[in-house]
């Protein structure tokens, strides 16, 4: 890369790396955030110029590429006055995949990316591949770079917001798992949503893969074209339980046999693979009744899995900060005798749509109140779940805070 000065927007963990992966190539950083108090050591002491607090459209002066963290949406000033002057502005993902000479294993979808990259991840362990897990699972792609040799195989989990930003980005495997309605708050519309999930295909040439639900319509790029759906058959039954979770194994199988993985480590990883925090996970059983946590369960889609895979009478936990969604399937799809519990700012539109398809519920505000009413209803056998069909910042940092504090106070059940 010919830069010379580049502008990092967001210091979160992706543009701490970011930051950091431009200093490790000689570019001068100007870092910018909005908070005063982010952690800022590592990147002072590699020699990053530091802005934080008031956004200035001056920080653009002499800038050859903005690199946007994932969480800022293209609208705000500095981004806006970027493309108008004609400045790249890059994703994190997209600077990674410029500086890595890795091969990546890209995967996307509206659900379950999380759990098929960590799978994958396990997969090719048990085929003795060398592998790293990153992107929208935690890890940032650009912390890759310099630090893995060039065999490694990146599983990167590909989010819309990160994939808004690519331009060069080219997997040598692409997984669509799924598309569903999501974020619609931030991309306007499903077409427009669905548009930048398939830009994961663009630059893949016929020598890539393309992994693709059974019968979905036409994608970018070139690639060589692999379907997969939930009755595939298998090398092995996957230990993670319901159906949206076989629907993954089998994209995460297509993907892995499209590398050259041996069935019998696919098999070995599909029995033993216990799945990922947060996402239908067995918390404890108290006074006979049985507690899930499904916090990564942020929009209805997910929240409507998860509760297709318990067939227990069931105590769900929803809301949050709604995504603009109708929650009206959701309801539809609730088995009689379902108890609701509601939180936060989606509680009336929830609500809503329960008096329509007569299921009852409780509005308890805080997540605190509801596993208390829930625990004192639920009976031997009963499962509470929590899948919130919502995001978590209108009470919570994120997802993993909300799933955290779910853990602790069933635990004080106990």
């Amino acid at each position: 890369m010919n830069l010379r000065r580049a502008l990092v927007l967001g210091l979160a963990r992706s543009g701490q790396a970011a930051s950091l992966a431009l200093r490790a190539q000689g570019v001068a950083v100007v870092a910018f955030d909005r908070s005063e108090d982010v952690e800022t050591g590592r990147l002072r002491a590699a020699g990053v110029e530091l802005q934080l607090g008031r956004e200035e459209i001056a920080l653009l002066q002499g800038i050859d590429v903005v690199i946007k963290s994932p969480g800022i949406p293209g609208e705000v000033p500095l981004v806006a006055s970027a493309r108008e002057r004609g400045i790249p502005v890059w994703s994190e993902i997209e600077l990674g995949a410029r500086l890595l000479v890795n091969p990546i294993l890209g995967v996307t979808g509206t659900n379950g990316k999380t759990t098929t990259c960590a799978l994958l991840g396990a997969i090719l362990e048990a085929d003795g591949r060398p592998v790293e897990v990153a992107g929208n699972i935690g890890r940032p792609l650009t912390s890759l770079v310099g630090a893995v040799a060039r065999d490694v195989w990146v599983v990167c989990e590909l989010s819309s917001f990160q994939l808004e930003d690519v331009e060069t980005l080219r997997p040598r495997i692409a997984v669509l798992l799924n598309l569903e309605p999501d974020h619609i708050d931030r991309h306007g519309n499903f077409e427009a949503y669905r548009e930048v999930k398939l830009r994961i295909f663009e630059n893949q040439t016929k020598d890539d893969v393309a992994i693709l639900p059974r019968g979905f319509g036409a994608i970018p790029g070139s690639a060589r074209r692999v379907e997969f759906g939930s009755d595939d058959p298998l090398p092995a039954e996957p230990l993670i339980p319901g159906p949206h979770n076989r629907e993954n194994a089998a994209a995460a199988t297509a993907a892995a046999r499209a590398i050259g993985t041996a069935d019998p480590s696919i098999a070995e990883a599909l029995r033993s693979f216990a799945g990922v925090p947060h996402r239908i996970e067995a918390v404890a059983i108290v006074g006979g009744a049985r507690y899930v946590n499904d916090s990564k369960a942020t929009n209805v889609a997910a929240a409507r899995r998860a509760v297709a895979s318990i067939s227990e009478p069931l105590h769900l936990i929803l809301g949050g900060l709604g995504k603009h969604e109708s929650y009206g399937l959701l309801a539809a799809d609730l088995p009689p005798g379902t108890k609701v519990y509601l939180i936060g700012a989606a509680t009336d539109e929830i609500a809503s749509a329960l008096d329509g398809a007569a299921v009852a519920y409780e509005r308890c505000g805080d997540l605190e109140t509801a596993v208390r009413a829930a625990a004192a209803a639920a009976r031997p056998g009963d499962v509470v779940l929590l899948s919130p069909a919502c995001a978590s910042f209108d009470q919570f940092e994120n997802f993993e805070a909300r799933g955290d504090s779910f853990r602790a106070l069933v635990r004080a059940l106990q």
